[in-house]
């Protein structure tokens, strides 16, 4: 089964002291790329997170955010900078001596000053927050994995869908290259009995028109292409079916699918096929638009 790149997972694990709630979006890209966004207290676990992540998703644009709440007070705590605050008084005397005046309430001004408070916050313990942190990121990839599987599902089916549409077309491709060569032998055939007419005994050559028409022959046949299209598009059916990351070989495999289609195209002068070849160079430009959100 296929996954989609697209999803989004929320966990969340709850303690007596703390309450923790990781919130998973993902969406297309062409590799993993990881962006977090967490308490700085927390940025230490960061290495682990991603590797925790890393088990479920391997390819996508993966925003994760972390919120928290702590029950047991904020832990912050305000202390007075002694130090300058003398400094600050001090230099007021100084500013008294040397105006000859008393300055006017001294305190309103003194804790307007910058940096005389300074503000402590009693850090926890990354490691020991780590396992309710894991258990709240477990949910959320349960959850994401959940929604991106479900995704992939409908995208593979759609893909079969297509695949199904494709190999109709290579059918009547090949029943309608086996005729080409037996209509071409006819109009030739027509065309000199028409420039010719009652001389066409003269100078009609059977030989000639046979080689003629061997030549176009050799020069039209796609057998070649229609076996190696055949085999793609049952290896592309067979790889919806594997339990793991399947996008980056379908994309390759549509490169592989568009040339031969595209070589089919070139070497044939037939309507009919031209028109089939047409849509299928349709078809399998919304397929590779549907592989760009697989996993």
């Amino acid at each position: 089964m296929g996954y989609s790149m697209t999803g989004f997972g929320r966990g969340e694990a709850t303690r007596a002291e703390r309450s923790i709630v990781v919130e998973i979006r993902t969406v297309n890209s062409r590799y993993c790329d990881m962006y977090f966004h967490l308490p700085r207290s927390l940025s230490s676990l960061e290495p682990e997170l991603r590797e925790l992540i890393k088990k479920s998703i391997s390819r996508g644009k993966v925003d994760v955010r972390i919120n928290w709440e702590c029950s047991k007070g904020s832990g912050v705590k305000v202390e007075l900078d002694r130090d300058l605050a003398i400094s600050y008084l001090e230099a007021y005397a100084d500013l008294e001596d040397l105006t000859d005046r008393i300055l006017p309430d001294i305190i309103s001004h003194l804790i307007r000053m910058p940096d005389l408070f300074i503000t402590k916050r009693d850090e926890e313990d990354p490691e020991e927050i780590w396992p309710q942190l894991e258990e709240a990121t477990d949910a959320a990839l349960d959850q994401l994995m959940t929604m991106r599987g479900r995704e992939g599902d409908l995208l593979c089916t759609d893909l079969r869908y297509k695949i199904e549409q494709l190999t109709e077309r290579l059918r009547g491709i090949s029943q309608r290259s086996a005729q080409v060569p037996q209509e071409q032998k006819e109009r030739l055939l027509q065309r000199v009995q028409e420039l010719l007419q009652h001389e066409a005994e003269e100078f009609y050559d059977g030989q000639r028109v046979a080689a003629e028409i061997a030549i176009f022959a050799d020069k039209a046949a796609i057998d070649e292409e229609l076996v190696r299209l055949d085999s793609h598009l049952r290896q592309f059916d067979l790889i919806l079916d594997e339990d793991e990351p399947i996008g980056k070989k379908l994309d390759f495999l549509c490169q592989e699918i568009n040339r031969e289609i595209n070589t089919i195209g070139s070497k044939s002068s037939d309507l009919e096929i031209t028109g089939l070849v047409l849509q299928m160079k349709t078809i399998l430009e919304k397929i590779r638009e549907q592989v760009q959100n697989l996993e």
